[in-house]
């Protein structure tokens, strides 16, 4: 157990808040609040972020399989002598297993614009949408999945930096990166109708839907849900193993109940669970990054994998990453 001090001028009452530092949401946890020198202490109040907390005493124990993975404030507030403290502490809640690792095979292989820097990618009704970034290079376009030639395509203005990228109620959304804005498309004509601002994170990265909001990623560890209406970023998860938290989520794609996401300059693809954020399972993909370089050179180490699409109709999943000439139809495998 770890301890935080909070010293009471007035009072000269010094309350320690007891609680561990991390913990698996399978173990219970147990949260006491003393005082150093053993002074008396009327009650107590636990919460857990805005959740209230049944003690016993100046004690709590509770089930935390419900909650969230990631940082949550554990608070007491000590009544004693007519007067009230109110004492806090950081407690993350980590997952309860380990995730399982996934390989892969390559069941075919199409050819991919290596000038497109991918930032977003998504298959719609029998083609691929993309994504591109950097100023002056960034726009969407939709291509051919066999051929890889570009059937239509709408440049951004070059103050912009594109982003992810998802289709949802017939229109395209993109993000931009640290412009603070996010772009609707019509599908068919590709004309801009309107664009909406981040309400609560600072950037855009990664972009995605489960049919009812669509899920942002901002470059950390969260992976946020915005009402489709009014574009509010109204919760998040954390993504974090048994172990640790994971950041720099990109590209996503939201594929049977679960969101798949890129990390930034790695090659390899995290399972999500959407409720609580659990990384289920982490498909390492770097040998598709050593085929590529068997046919171009990449200099760059931000030229990693990124871009990942789902047919869900005929159940084939597509990856490739920026600048690659080879886009992959793969299937992941569980070691």
């Amino acid at each position: 157990m770890s301890f935080i001090l909070l010293v009471s001028c007035k009072s000269e009452y010094k309350f320690i808040l007891n609680t561990p530092q991390k913990i698996q949401n399978n173990q219970e946890l147990t949260i006491s609040i003393s005082e150093k020198n053993d002074k008396p202490i009327d009650s107590v109040q636990f919460s857990i972020g805005s959740k209230k907390i049944e003690s016993n005493g100046t004690t709590s124990t509770l089930k935390i399989n419900d909650f969230k993975l990631g940082k949550h404030t554990v608070t007491a507030i000590v009544f004693y002598q007519n007067k009230s403290e109110k004492v806090s502490k950081t407690v993350y809640f980590m997952a309860d297993t380990a995730p399982e690792i996934f390989t892969y095979k390559i069941i075919n292989t199409y050819p991919h614009d290596k000038n497109a820097f991918t930032q977003g990618l998504e298959y719609y009704n029998g083609y691929l949408y993309e994504g591109t970034g950097r100023k002056g290079q960034s726009y969407i376009r939709k291509v051919d999945l066999e051929t890889g030639k570009v059937l239509q395509q709408k440049d951004l203005d070059a103050s912009y930096f594109g982003e992810g990228i998802t289709i949802f109620n017939n229109k395209i959304h993109q993000l931009t990166w640290q412009s603070g804005i996010g772009i609707v498309y019509n599908l068919e004509t590709f004309e801009k109708e309107k664009e909406f601002k981040y309400t609560k994170s600072l950037q855009g990265w990664g972009f995605a839907n489960n049919g009812e909001q669509l899920l942002k990623t901002d470059g950390t560890e969260r992976i946020w849900f915005l009402n489709p209406k009014t574009f509010i970023e109204e919760s998040y998860i954390e993504a974090y193993t048994n172990k640790r938290k994971v950041e720099n989520l990109n590209e996503l794609e939201y594929i049977n109940g679960l969101v798949y996401a890129n990390i930034w300059q790695q090659n390899s693809i995290l399972i999500i669970n959407p409720k609580n954020g659990k990384v289920e399972g982490v498909a390492d993909l770097d040998g598709l990054k050593k085929e590529i370089l068997k046919e171009q050179n990449l200099t760059d180490s931000d030229e990693v994998l990124n871009g990942i699409a789902y047919d869900k109709e005929n159940n084939r999943l597509f990856v490739t990453g920026k600048h690659w000439a080879k886009l992959y139809e793969i299937e992941l495998i569980k070691k």
